[in-house]
């Protein structure tokens, strides 16, 4: 599937800021970038054009497309649109720590009833990325006493026995939101209206990735910017948010190196800081090593 957008200079200078770690190196005439985000090849052109080439090519685009579309008219649309999501009773499912060559993925699923949704508001519940770590510590457990939730952590050191190449990221968010989405729904009483997944893969590719699993959760809804939508779908992000956190810094007292988050070039100077202290093999242990940081660390390819 090849998806085209227009940019505008702001979206530009964003999308290249995101995309700076997952560049490739090679050099075409007229282009910008050209970067790889899982199953979708991005080529921006000069001209403000973006090419997004693969299997999740739609949603990756409407990532970067709706930003283009945020008029006042298209605010009011949109939040009609989405209001069926926000006042209902929901199960949603979000993760944390996929962008992190440091730190476990965290996955969790919350239920949220209609009748807690003006306490979370009251919170300030949303989309983790917009709420600073602090935050995140005070309110979490605040949730989590009031919220049905359930969660899994996957350790680096597991998610490199996973990792290869007919397992990629995808297929290994679309496992761990499958379990604690079939968990929460089957162990415990509860109705609801909607189960919302902040869309990563399009609906048919992330049922594809569970075709092995013994047991699949359907009837999901997949929605772009989810956490902003569904207040399940942001405490979700809330609560992975805080775990993640608690095993980052577990992780950092444990090296007694201060972990820097991300996969930018300060984790490049860390990662070496490790290798030199403890040896190639800690990195297999306690990062993603398919990201491109473990090349730059190492200088050498990793096969």
């Amino acid at each position: 599937m090849n998806v085209v957008i227009k940019v505008n200079d702001e979206i530009k200078e964003k999308m290249i800021e995101y995309y700076k770690d997952k560049k490739r190196d090679k050099v075409i005439p007229y282009v910008v970038f050209q970067a790889q985000e899982e199953d979708t090849v991005i080529t921006m052109y000069e001209s403000g054009k973006v090419m997004f080439q693969g299997t999740s090519a739609d949603v990756d685009a409407a990532m970067w497309g709706v930003q283009l579309e945020n008029t006042d008219e298209r605010k009011k649309e949109k939040k009609k649109e989405n209001e069926k999501y926000y006042y209902a009773n929901a199960v949603g499912s979000d993760e944390v720590g996929t962008g992190d060559y440091f730190g476990p993925i965290v996955v969790t699923a919350c239920y949220v009833k209609k009748e807690d949704i003006p306490f979370l508001e009251e919170l300030g519940v949303g989309d983790s990325k917009k709420i600073d770590d602090q935050k995140i510590l005070k309110i979490a457990p605040q949730i989590a006493k009031k919220i049905l939730y359930r969660s899994v952590i996957l350790t680096n050191s597991e998610y490199n026995e996973k990792y290869r190449r007919d397992v990629n990221m995808n297929k290994i968010k679309a496992i761990l939101h499958n379990r604690v989405l079939y968990q929460l729904v089957h162990e415990e009483d509860i109705k609801y209206d909607y189960i919302i997944v902040d869309e990563f893969a399009r609906e048919a590719r992330y049922y594809d990735y569970l075709s092995d699993q013994s047991v699949t959760q359907r009837g999901i809804t997949f929605l772009t910017k989810a956490e902003d939508i569904s207040p399940a779908v942001g405490c979700a992000s809330i609560i992975s948010r805080y775990l993640f956190l608690k095993e980052f810094d577990k992780l950092s007292d444990s090296l007694h190196i201060p972990l820097p988050k991300g996969a930018g070039k300060d984790v490049d100077t860390i990662g070496e800081e490790i290798v030199e202290k403890y040896g190639e093999d800690k990195l297999k242990e306690i990062a993603k090593v398919n990201f491109k940081n473990t090349d730059r660390i190492l200088h050498t390819m990793i096969y």
